[in-house]
């Protein structure tokens, strides 16, 4: 295995602190650090989990990064959000935060694909998507997943933008973005109706934009949907 820069290191293919970084996680969820309560001190944390301190803080950067914990100066680490233990089933071992990481990334591509669905759409883009929006709500009316549904959407979305190079890496990345989309549903349908309910107005909202012509309106819709499905990821099943 190729070395690496500075303190960070590899373990299957994943990064040391990534590793870290999930092991905190499971340790919230199943309760043994428990919601509002404040972590270990980072010498016994690092102890615990026979992590370098360097490494530990980076992945205590990360969980900072994703709400997951707050600083509080002079008092330490606190648990800000405990996550459904489900969602680390759903991930392969040490992807946790590359996952993370890939909805940052769709955050920025998929708003504008959206951006471009509403400039470009012909009146068969527009009718595709309208259909995929359709296609989901059925599923989230008969207690489906909708993942595939979903995932069908925001493909076609895609493709009304007109610009190919949004089709190849939906291609190139298929199974990160089927990924994405299943984890999230799976979590959604755990938890109470308004929450699923809430889910579907944002790509009611999206498609709203994008037949309407609203550039602007679509990008930040679509942001907006992609960030929040990242956050609803670290939810528990009553948030």
């Amino acid at each position: 295995m190729s070395a690496i820069k500075g303190h960070e290191q590899k373990a299957g293919g994943a990064r040391y602190s990534d590793i870290i970084y999930e092991k905190i996680i499971a340790m919230i969820a199943d309760g043994r650090f428990p919601l509002n309560e404040r972590l270990p001190s980072e010498p016994n944390l690092a102890a615990m989990l026979g992590a370098s301190r360097p490494v530990l803080r980076e992945a205590l950067e990360r969980m900072r990064q994703d709400n997951l914990i707050v600083s509080r100066k002079g008092s330490g680490s606190y648990v800000r959000q405990r996550p459904d233990s489900t969602m680390l089933q759903q991930v392969p071992v040490g992807s946790l935060a590359e996952v993370q990481r890939f909805f940052e990334f769709r955050a920025g591509l998929e708003a504008g694909a959206a951006e471009l669905a509403a400039r470009n759409a012909t009146v068969a883009d527009r009718h595709r998507i309208a259909e995929a929006l359709a296609r989901l709500e059925s599923a989230i009316q008969r207690g489906e997943l909708g993942a595939e549904e979903d995932l069908a959407l925001h493909d076609a979305i895609a493709v009304a933008g007109g610009n190919p190079f949004h089709q190849q890496i939906r291609n190139i990345y298929r199974s990160h973005f089927a990924m994405g989309h299943s984890v999230t549903r799976s979590l959604n349908l755990r938890r109470s109706p308004p929450n699923l309910r809430a889910v579907q107005d944002e790509h009611n909202a999206i498609v709203a934009a994008i037949l309407d012509r609203d550039e602007a309106g679509a990008a930040a819709a679509m942001r907006n949907h992609i960030l929040n499905a990242r956050n609803r990821m670290f939810s528990g099943v009553d948030d």
